[in-house]
């Protein structure tokens, strides 16, 4: 929840400095990035949507990440086996802790995005199928649905339950990679904006995945010290959404110039 919020701050801070990063040619969206990436490229002006997280989130539910629930997560990610396999571990792991379904978190999802309809943009929306671990990207030629490509994306294990698409079972995508920034290979110009930028895996870090993109012109963007302080550290705290995005706002001035530099003049 703060991601989204932290997100859409960095957002309306550069927008204000003149950078516009919502007119990108594809968007990929990943757990919080999913949330994100339809309302970016909903037609919605920035401002109308960061102003949104300053308002009271009474429409959301509010849930803890422990240390102990992140701790449940590392010995199937780091027990040998390839990446599928790993994320396998995870899935049936997110299926035995809570059933499949979740309709009340479904409506939260819904009142997040305010549409149904896929846009007219290349939009990215990544997920993982909990009973294979195969990854699964999303998009308007998926055949898959708005509304439950996005909850599928945002489906932390051990925290909400596993999303039904098509009698299959998916989980956040952020369990194969953050941001999934391979998924922009062949691009010239790609900002990664990563509130959780941590991985289990060398191989599957946004750095790792970013030089693999090829692209010429790059820029990372995680929380600065004083945004991880305005966060919190219970990252699905409907209380802290404010806070950060006015954080995401204020540290959007301090990373202009270098998202100037990997970012093309329109």
């Amino acid at each position: 929840m703060t991601g989204i919020a932290w997100e859409l701050g960095i957002l309306e801070g550069l927008s204000e400095a003149g950078l516009d990063l919502t007119s990108a040619d594809t968007v990929i969206g990943t757990s919080a990035g999913a949330v994100v990436g339809v309302q970016i490229t909903s037609g919605r002006p920035i401002g109308e949507v960061y102003g949104d997280q300053l308002l009271p989130a009474d429409r959301e539910i509010g849930a803890h990440v422990s240390r102990m629930t992140m701790a449940r997560l590392v010995p199937p990610m780091v027990l040998p086996g390839s990446l599928q396999r790993k994320l396998r571990r995870v899935g049936r792991m997110s299926m035995r802790a809570h059933p499949p379904g979740g309709r009340e978190r479904i409506e939260v999802i819904r009142s997040r995005i305010d549409t149904d309809r896929w846009p007219e943009r290349d939009l990215r929306i990544t997920s993982v199928e909990a009973e294979t671990g195969r990854f699964a990207v999303f998009d308007r030629d998926s055949g898959v649905d708005l509304l439950h490509a996005v909850a599928a994306s945002c489906a932390v294990p051990l925290v909400w339950p596993a999303v039904t698409i098509a009698g299959h079972h998916y989980v956040d995508g952020g369990m194969r990679s953050t941001a999934n920034v391979d998924l922009a290979a062949g691009a010239d110009h790609v900002v990664v904006l990563a509130p959780l930028p941590q991985t289990f895996s060398k191989a599957t870090s946004i750095r790792t995945q970013l030089r693999a993109t090829g692209a010429t012109h790059t820029a990372v963007v995680t929380p600065d010290r004083r945004a991880l302080a305005d966060i919190g550290r219970n990252v699905l705290d409907p209380a802290k959404r404010a806070d950060a995005a006015r954080t995401g706002r204020r540290q959007a001035a301090d990373v202009a110039d270098r998202i100037a530099a990997a970012w093309p003049s329109r």
